[in-house]
């Protein structure tokens, strides 16, 4: 059933529209600086001014760019639609008859979102590596503390990033997940889950509602920077993850109770 899921995912012309939508960002950022020149220190997005020196830093700068929009709006389609989708099709009825459950659909569902999940990071970050191997020089990685890595440690730091930002997505897959089960209008539920993380990222920019911070699913977004120091400080990973987990298992709940009790007409 997942297999099958998975293979309906990414058949979707939608699917690849927005995975080529997301490659897009950093062959944007390194033709850009290729042709106009690198930024000063403080101008732009985080590590841009690094890009001209080494080309392992387009993908670091992609993300950084992806992270607040791109990627929350990619997500937010492809969970919104997970449920939503089928009964606006008149599908979610077949689905059901079938001897899976609605708790297993519901699983497999969620699986497949965070295989999206998965893929949307690492076309930033791999598209990201490959144009900045192509138009810029690439060697030893300079990090964040001062120290020095070789390009091999530093692709694997960038492979790290990757799962760090695919972790952070998880909760508002989740999230989307619960929407979907409220409506048959899949548009709905998409733009719901990419207003709440809008809406989160705001919340947590104002000083006013610093006592909320660190429950907002999006807090630990740009964390990924404790990757790119020696020694690496997992601190913010954990936290991200255990944040990430709380929200899968509350909304993952609501999913499970509002599903298993919605009378399916289509």
């Amino acid at each position: 059933m997942l297999g099958s899921e998975l293979l309906t995912l990414f058949r979707r012309r939608r699917t690849w529209a927005m995975l080529g939508a997301l490659a897009l960002i950093p062959i944007l950022i390194a033709v850009a600086t290729r042709i106009a020149g690198g930024s000063s220190p403080g101008r732009g997005p985080a590590f841009l001014d690094q890009v001209t020196g080494n080309g392992l830093f387009v993908g670091v700068t992609a993300m950084t760019v992806a992270i607040p929009l791109f990627l929350p709006l990619t997500i937010g389609v492809v969970a919104g639609d997970s449920i939503a989708g089928e009964a606006s099709h008149g599908t979610l009825r077949y689905l059901l008859i079938a001897p899976a459950g609605r708790i297993r659909l519901l699983v497999v569902k969620y699986a497949a979102a965070a295989a999206f999940c998965a893929a949307a990071t690492l076309t930033v970050v791999i598209v990201g590596t490959l144009i900045g191997w192509a138009l810029f020089p690439v060697g030893p990685v300079t990090l964040l503390s001062g120290a020095t890595v070789s390009v091999g440690e530093g692709l694997l730091r960038l492979l790290a990033v990757a799962a760090y930002v695919t972790v952070s997505l998880l909760g508002m897959s989740a999230i989307g997940l619960f929407l979907s089960t409220l409506t048959t209008v899949p548009v709905g539920a998409m733009a719901a889950t990419a207003i709440l993380a809008v809406v989160s990222q705001i919340m947590d920019a104002l000083p006013q509602l610093e006592a909320l911070h660190p429950w907002l699913f999006t807090h630990h977004w740009l964390g990924f920077g404790d990757l790119l120091r020696e020694p690496i400080v997992w601190d913010s990973f954990a936290d991200n993850a255990l944040l990430q987990g709380g929200y899968i298992v509350v909304f993952g709940a609501l999913a499970v109770g509002r599903f298993l009790t919605k009378d399916v007409l289509s």
